[in-house]
């Protein structure tokens, strides 16, 4: 793509590190090799070419592929759970693992959880 000058291709580059492939879980527009991350950052070149801004440029992208296409999107009631479902996660699991801790502790050493049966070695007769 022919950038005007160093200053635009930086903010090209800034840009598309920002956003995400719609189609990669987990790949920049920019590091993406997917038909639609082609497709897009060329539109994003065109955009900035018609002197669109960066802002201009990304709610126009949420507008078709909601706020998953941001790499880092905002905290609102509809992305808390991008953000802190991995720690929901982890935190349940380590409850989990505790739970069980403190059961295993609680056990007598032979398994056993009632008295021990006495050992009848057959003498009442």
């Amino acid at each position: 793509m022919p950038f005007a000058n160093h200053a635009q291709e930086l903010r090209f580059q800034h840009l598309t590190h920002e956003l995400r492939c719609p189609m990669c879980q987990n790949e920049t527009l920019a590091d993406s090799n997917a038909p639609i991350a082609r497709d897009l950052r060329n539109q994003i070149f065109k955009m900035m070419q018609q002197g669109k801004t960066d802002d201009e440029i990304k709610q126009y992208l949420v507008a078709r592929y909601s706020k998953f296409v941001l790499y880092d999107p905002p905290l609102t009631r509809g992305t808390w759970l991008l953000w802190f479902g991995p720690l929901l996660i982890l935190l349940g699991g380590a409850g989990v693992v505790l739970v069980a801790i403190r059961k295993r502790g609680r056990m007598p050493a032979n398994g056993s959880s009632g008295p021990r049966p006495s050992i009848d070695n057959g003498d009442d007769w």
